[in-house]
């Protein structure tokens, strides 16, 4: 059973294994991209139902570009069909949507759908669903720097106040809760430049199935065995 007052506030998924998925049934990666996305939906109405606070997933990096061209823009469409027919449905679940990472060089066209997508669902109260797209968590920090030393130039924050705790407030994450759960799907045991600031105290798990076989049960284990473990954040 999963102890409801027990959940973690945010959980993170780097959604790993799309394009091993499909070659292994001896079809083009795209379809495994495509599988995936029914995952996200899946997981998304899990989490909403668990009463989970923050659902983030690792859409598509700042390396991703160097993939082959087809599977991007399979990847760019997906989105695109995405954003046209799931959003009514997260808003009236009560869902936020929300998208962290560099605008360029995504699409304006779907730029567009996502401000807008946010806004429509700007007042929801549920579930947070983040997607990191475009999205690099190197670049993030140095991005936060800039913000930093932008600020103190203008006089609007004094250096020697900078803390741990502000300095998250310049992240692309401002505003969320860091995770307390991060899940890797495929057994694949790294973070792949993903929240990197955000994961330090997050508990790790490393579940075999590739994501189009990540399903709700395989979901709620993991939300079980995160409760299984003491979390210390460092002291005893």
């Amino acid at each position: 059973m999963i102890d409801k007052n027990n959940l973690p506030r945010h959980v993170a998924i780097i959604m790993d294994g799309n394009g091993r998925w499909a070659k292994e049934r001896g079809l083009p990666r795209t379809a495994g991209h495509r599988e995936g996305i029914k995952r996200v939906q899946e997981i998304t109405n899990a989490a909403a139902e668990l009463g989970v606070g923050v659902l983030t997933f690792f859409a598509f990096s700042t390396e991703n570009w160097s993939r082959p061209k087809k599977e991007i823009d399979v990847l760019m469409r997906s989105l695109n069909n995405f954003l046209d027919k799931r959003i009514r449905e997260l808003d009236k679940n009560n869902i936020r949507f929300k998208v962290i990472g560099r605008d360029s060089p995504i699409p304006e066209e779907i730029l567009l759908k996502i401000r807008a997508a946010e806004e429509k669902t700007r007042q929801n109260t549920g579930l947070v669903m983040t997607l990191a797209l475009n999205y690099g968590s190197r670049q993030e920090i140095v991005d936060a720097a800039k913000k930093v030393v932008d600020s103190v130039l203008k006089g609007k924050l004094d250096l020697e106040n900078l803390s741990t705790e502000n300095f998250s407030n310049y992240l692309y994450t401002a505003g969320l809760p860091e995770p307390d759960l991060l899940i890797r799907t495929s057994g694949e045991m790294r973070l792949s430049n993903f929240l990197l600031w955000q994961l330090s105290y997050a508990e790790l798990y490393f579940p075999k199935q590739y994501w189009p076989d990540f399903k709700r049960g395989d979901f709620e284990e993991a939300i079980k065995v995160y409760q299984e473990r003491e979390r210390r954040f460092g002291v005893l």
